[in-house]
């Protein structure tokens, strides 16, 4: 067990664990690295309040548990706080399995530090990640507030009974009780600039230079392993206006305890300055960053916040390569030239479904009827690659509807395609709708991973989990290796990059449903 000596405290540490393992053997050199976003937003918040704070980004530094563990007791932090948030909606979820390694190597010495978890998973699942060994306290959403109020006391252990928007443990004879306290508020739009005021980029590791053990999706760079890092992610707002029902991303926002609340109850935009923006990007540009994400959930959704950002980027002549989502029923073919100057140079767009009935199904009827091959066209006749998302296995999908998804991506021959099957993640709708139906759901954080061993996505209502995961498994091998595809990334970005790819398709996932 790790001893946590004592000695003079640091105020606040934030620790991004290592989720590598759950890439497999992508882990190695496909899969992005991305910096710790909301570990960097709640550091420099924190930080803008007069309290010391530090970084300890395991998923870089591709740390074991042990070597995390080791690392937090020579930290000597009042406040452990493991932020769990990732580059794939599923991060949050996934990632607690290496949070639970490491906060068992912590349990025995907890006196000395307050140990907790801030992120998508605590935010569905208080009172499961409360259950840990190790784990002191979580924060029910975004946490704010409340880490601030946390990190004033004078006492943190002694004081949680106080601080709105905590779950905490109170440990007695009997056994441990779990005390979920009154929600705190999220931050206000009015309060953005303020309360959240910047990233705290100067905390990371690095070995050369700032942001170089952060690398891009290897498609943002061109499918060229060169060209890939420096790299960063920041967000312009936060949240989601709509509430699919496969989505998770808005449970950070929530500020009702009820045990049936969904990402879909939660759902809203908050934005960030367009001059707030500008500095954050000027803070990267200035240390060498050219590959850069705009994580925003509905970046192509608001045209007063996204004009005069995109515009302020041209206007400093920042040279970013950058990519950014929308919803296919968003894009607004008036506004492509501009994203394209300002060096957007790739459209994440969510195509989901290809049969419309599957599609509004999942959707709410959110979305609105558009050509989808219509707009794929606009996009990329503003050359703007285009990366299209597809999902397997929603509850009203048949082998042939999923086929439908194939053929559509099959035709539209995008530059890239995200593939995914479709998981019940906690804080979704369709998590409460597996709970109330008594669907199968993963009984490890690792079977929530898109691309883990131990994968274990929904079944629909005609196909089992292991039809579902087989079909994706076989369409994504089916797209990556059809000669179509790869004549368009050579013609688009070169032979070594088709060749890049090639390699890429050599690597076959292993899959516990499936026998392996």
């Amino acid at each position: 067990m790790v001893n946590l000596r004592k000695r003079k405290m640091l105020n606040c540490l934030f620790v991004n664990p290592n989720s590598s393992g759950i890439y497999q053997d992508l882990a190695k050199d496909f899969s992005a690295i991305e910096p710790p976003t909301w570990a960097l937003l709640l550091a420099e918040s924190v930080r803008s309040c007069g309290h010391d704070v530090q970084i300890i980004d395991a998923d870089a530094e591709r740390l074991s548990p042990v070597e995390t563990a080791d690392r937090i007791s020579e930290a000597k932090a009042s406040i452990v706080l493991f932020v769990v948030y990732g580059q794939n909606p599923n991060s949050g979820t996934t990632g607690m399995a290496e949070v639970e390694g490491v906060a068992e190597l912590l349990s025995d010495a907890a006196e000395d530090s307050l140990v907790g978890v801030v992120g998508s998973h605590a935010s569905a699942l208080p009172r499961q990640v409360l259950s840990i060994d190790g784990i002191d306290f979580v924060l029910l959403n975004e946490g704010v507030y409340a880490l601030r109020n946390l990190a004033a006391t004078i006492n943190p252990r002694k004081d949680l009974s106080s601080i709105k928007g905590v779950g905490y443990k109170l440990r007695g004879p009997a056994g441990d009780q779990l005390i979920i306290n009154d929600p705190e508020r999220i931050v206000p739009q009015n309060r953005m600039d303020i309360d959240l005021p910047g990233y705290a980029w100067d905390l990371l590791p690095y070995r050369d230079k700032p942001l170089d053990m952060y690398r891009a999706h290897f498609w943002h760079a061109g499918f060229d392993f060169e060209q890939r890092t420096p790299f960063a992610a920041i967000y312009t707002s936060l949240g989601c206006q709509f509430a699919c029902d496969f989505c998770m991303i808005n449970i950070v926002n929530r500020v009702d305890n009820g045990t049936e609340i969904s990402a879909a109850d939660s759902r809203g935009m908050r934005f960030w300055s367009p001059s707030w923006v500008s500095r954050e990007m000027a803070k990267l540009a200035d240390l060498g960053v050219k590959t850069l994400r705009i994580s925003d959930e509905m970046f192509f959704l608001n045209r007063r916040f996204y004009e005069p950002i995109l515009q302020n980027v041209i206007n400093q002549n920042f040279d970013f390569n950058m990519w950014t989502y929308s919803r296919i029923d968003t894009v607004r073919p008036s506004a492509l030239e501009l994203f394209r100057s300002s060096g957007v140079n790739w459209l994440a767009l969510g195509v989901e479904a290809g049969n419309q009935t599957v599609r509004q199904e999942v959707s709410k009827g959110s979305f609105k009827e558009v050509g989808i091959k219509d707009i794929c066209q606009e996009v990329r006749g503003a050359d703007i690659n285009v990366i299209s998302n597809y999902i397997f296995g929603f509850p009203h999908d048949t082998i042939e509807t999923m086929q439908e998804t194939l053929d559509l991506a099959l035709e539209l021959n995008t530059e890239m395609a995200n593939m995914y099957p479709c998981q019940a993640l906690p804080g979704s709708p369709i998590y409460h709708e597996a709970l109330r139906k008594g669907w199968e759901l993963p009984s490890t954080y690792a079977g929530f991973g898109f691309l883990s061993y131990e994968a274990l996505p929904l079944p629909t209502n005609t196909l089992s989990a292991a039809e579902v995961l087989k079909f994706r498994d076989d369409a994504w091998n089916t797209y990556f290796t059809n000669p179509e595809y790869l004549n368009l990334v050579e013609n688009r970005f070169g032979q070594a990059q088709r060749e890049n790819v090639e390699q890429m398709t050599c690597i076959k996932l292993k899959r516990k449903l499936l026998g392996d």
